[in-house]
């Protein structure tokens, strides 16, 4: 697994992150919203992490509820949420630490223009938990 959080990242989350997900994810980091925290999968009902956004917009992890960042690790992007660079990295500060955020948005931003200049791929199987 990469140590570096952004090559994580780029390689391990991007490619199984839902059009959707990509939406979700540009717009809190752009806006450093108290929506996306750190330091928990999830606080209460929209409040959730960086992977909890993600699973909660992506089609095999969309009715898991609190376990949907979780489980979108684990299922989809075959990681462990423990040894996550992305989720320590991200666990030390949050939307506090600018140049990550930046960093972050930057990756989700030219994944979106990646994708509107190649064809879509085949969709996601169905869920897989709950």
């Amino acid at each position: 697994m990469p140590a570096d959080p952004i090559a994580e990242f780029r390689t391990r989350w991007l490619p199984h992150v839902t059009p959707a997900g990509l939406d979700r994810l540009i717009d809190l980091l752009g806006k450093a919203s108290p929506l996306l925290i750190h330091g928990a999968f999830t606080r209460s009902a929209p409040m959730g992490c960086l992977a909890t956004h993600v699973g909660w917009n992506h089609p095999r992890t969309t009715g898991c509820g609190d376990e949907a960042g979780v489980l979108w690790l684990c299922r989809v992007a075959g990681l462990n949420p423990a040894t996550s660079a992305v989720i320590q990295a991200w666990d030390r500060a949050g939307v506090r630490d600018f140049a990550l955020r930046t960093e972050l948005l930057a990756a989700c931003e030219g994944e979106r223009a990646h994708r509107a200049a190649v064809p879509a791929e085949a969709e996601e199987p169905a869920a897989v938990c709950c």
